[in-house]
């Protein structure tokens, strides 16, 4: 539904309630209906929603929530149909969020925040991180190296995300593009060495734990949850290390709720919101935040986004002639 649909239908306004623990506001005295669009997983996202609505009486969140693929498709459809039904958009990449910059339909602001530079523009500010990682079954060797997938000990058995599906793949996607020891040369080498593309993370994490494949791609929380709860699966944070991609939080261009809009924003990015993200199994952006399972030492490395920005489309097609579309 666009905010033309839903405008007429908003609940009486409230006085928003005092913002506590750090919570940068707009200074409104006045509290409205938010349409939030996300592919942030519904265990973290729930709970962001009930303890914002609760700490702002008269404020409600109403929540589409998909995976990128599909919430570009909600995007181009409200397009078509006049214009974004979103308020806010919290997305998976800050590649994908670009392209919503690039598109008119979101940014000029920011909120305050402790959010480090690396993880922001002038246009959106990250509220989660997403770490790729290798998963192998219980058993399988443990590619101690992303190169060491595309081995013959891994012959037909590894797993792949789509990148044009899942945005933490096409975050992946763009560092070993840009990384020279791997470039897209790395992606023909998986699928010369017999790897399969499936849709998502999560379906990485369940074919490896049930032996269909011995090793794939996938994201951090999605395996500690899934080893947590007994799948017999072995993660790693392989060499060079585990790609950093940032799932970035803008205002929409043309927010019907700007002050509702923005309070939430700021909310996710203080640090009561980023320890409720992190209690909630994702990885918070802002730094000395406890967060889910992360080793000792664990190597992390980090796309250059602006580099990447530009290249997101051939970087697609290049990978779509390898794996197909």
């Amino acid at each position: 539904m666009t905010k033309r649909g839903y405008a007429g239908c908003l609940a009486a306004l409230a006085a928003v309630a005092a913002c506590g623990g750090g919570q940068e506001t707009s200074g409104s005295e006045e509290a409205g209906t938010i349409t939030l669009y996300t592919c942030v997983s519904d265990t973290t996202i729930a709970p962001v929603i009930e303890e914002f609505e609760s700490a702002n009486p008269g404020t409600s969140v109403d929540l589409y929530r998909a995976a990128t693929g599909d919430l570009n498709a909600r995007i181009a459809g409200d397009v078509r149909s006049g214009g974004l039904g979103a308020d806010v958009i919290w997305g998976c990449d800050p590649l994908t969020m670009q392209d919503y910059v690039d598109q008119g339909l979101v940014g000029g602001w920011t909120p305050q925040t402790d959010v480090p530079a690396n993880l922001r523009t002038d246009d959106y500010v990250g509220a989660a991180v997403l770490y790729m990682v290798a998963v192998s079954h219980a058993g399988v060797e443990v590619p101690r190296s992303w190169s060491a997938l595309t081995g013959e000990e891994y012959a037909d058995g590894v797993a792949v995300p789509d990148p044009a599906f899942a945005a933490s793949a096409l975050g992946a996607l763009g560092y070993f593009a840009q990384d020279p020891d791997y470039g897209t040369e790395f992606y023909q080498g998986l699928k010369d060495n017999g790897a399969v593309q499936v849709s998502t993370p999560d379906d990485v994490v369940t074919g490896v734990a049930e032996n269909v494949y011995e090793a794939g791609i996938t994201i951090a929380n999605s395996a500690y949850v899934a080893q947590e709860s007994g799948s017999p699966i072995e993660t790693v944070w392989p060499k060079p290390g585990a790609i950093a991609i940032y799932g970035p939080v803008a205002l929409a261009a043309d927010a019907a709720e700007a002050t509702t809009a923005k309070d939430f924003i700021s909310y996710v990015t203080s640090e009561d919101g980023q320890r409720l993200i992190a209690d909630n199994g994702s990885y918070p952006a802002l730094e000395d935040i406890p967060g889910p399972t992360m080793p000792v030492d664990a190597p992390v490395v980090f796309p250059d986004w602006p580099a990447l920005a530009a290249e997101k489309d051939s970087l697609l097609t290049d990978y779509q002639q390898i794996f197909g579309g």
